[in-house]
């Protein structure tokens, strides 16, 4: 996995750039603005997706001074096995005291892939080379494409950091198919509000009687034509991006995943069971599917419960990853960090 030693080093090499400001107030997640439609039913006779392997949560370590992370993807990170998603880093409710030091990572680069910060709680706050200044709080996503090259900063924000407060964050690594790894880099800031909510439907029609609370998905990226309305993301590949709660332990939902594709269920809150053999998976563990079957099982086992869910087409190419750049090639890798010494990043 990279390492953030060398974001450190690096940090103190590069040129400084704007100051951050504030543009974007605290959102709240699932808010009632956002579009709510059904899923689209399935047409073709479905399977359901099986888990292949349980992963528990590994230790945690400091990214920076700001977040405290565990690698949920632990070894298999930087693999073809989770194509097209490369890494992903979970920070746990924590709770910071007010204070006047900054908290988080300073300047470093990424070229190749791209970066996607999913606020729970807390506030986040980044500035880029290319002229984003952004804070996102509890709901909002930022989803960087760094491309062709990008130097940005993470910090808790300001408002954040004098107030304190719990934090909770993840961040995600999806790789970009070798066609778009020199794009142009872009960023989207994604509020709560702009996010889509689906509700879920029983897998029995006869349990929605029982159904309490807010049984819904978040669609941050995914196909209109399997979600009922396209996910709030622009995408580069066939990706999944869902946030999903369930309030109604015992009750089944099924998920539609497109056949092929990987399929990875982290357990954020609560506690779940997944596919027809009901196989339960604890708080912070993660389930990695089969690629067979065009939908996903899944039960909550405690009130309240909340997952991840990452789907994705493989990118069938090479991936060659060192520090911040993921290419095809150590040729592409020597040329990235040529670039970057010359100031290339950005432009």
């Amino acid at each position: 996995r990279p390492s953030y030693m060398f974001f450190a080093a690096i940090s103190k090499r590069l040129p400084f750039f704007s100051a951050r400001s504030s543009n974007n107030p605290p959102s709240t997640p699932r808010t009632a603005s956002a579009t709510a439609q059904q899923m689209v039913p399935q047409t073709q006779k479905s399977q359901c997706k099986e888990i292949r392997k349980i992963l528990g949560a590994p230790r945690k370590h400091w990214v920076g001074n700001g977040f405290h992370v565990f690698p949920v993807f632990h070894d298999l990170a930087f693999t073809n096995e989770l194509s097209p998603w490369l890494m992903f880093d979970y920070a746990a409710p924590k709770r910071f005291e007010p204070g006047h030091e900054r908290r988080g990572v300073g300047q470093h680069p990424h070229r190749g892939f791209e970066t996607i910060t999913i606020a729970f709680q807390g506030e986040v706050e980044h500035a880029d080379n290319v002229g984003n200044n952004d804070v996102i709080g509890p709901g909002d996503v930022q989803w960087m494409t760094a491309a062709r090259g990008i130097i940005h900063e993470e910090f808790h924000s300001t408002t954040f950091q004098q107030a304190g407060g719990t934090f909770e964050m993840a961040q995600l690594w999806l790789n970009l198919p070798k066609k778009h790894k020199m794009d142009p880099p872009k960023y989207q800031a994604i509020l709560a509000k702009e996010i889509p909510v689906v509700p879920l439907t029983p897998s029995d029609p006869a349990a929605t009687a029982q159904l309490t609370g807010e049984n819904s998905i978040r669609v941050i990226a995914g196909d209109a034509a399997t979600f009922g309305h396209g996910g709030a993301a622009s995408v580069h590949s066939p990706v999944e991006l869902l946030d999903i709660r369930m309030t109604t332990p015992g009750v089944s939902f099924d998920i539609p995943i497109p056949d092929g594709h990987n399929t990875i269920v982290f357990v954020r809150r609560g506690g779940i069971t997944v596919g027809e053999a009901a196989q339960p998976v604890e708080q912070q563990g993660v389930a990695l599917m089969h690629l067979g079957g065009n939908m996903l099982r899944l039960s909550a086992t405690e009130a309240d419960t909340e997952v991840l869910l990452l789907g994705g087409e493989p990118i069938d190419e090479p991936i060659a990853a060192r520090g911040p750049f993921v290419m095809n090639t150590q040729q592409e890798i020597m040329q990235a960090n040529k670039d970057f010494q010359n100031g290339k990043f950005g432009q």
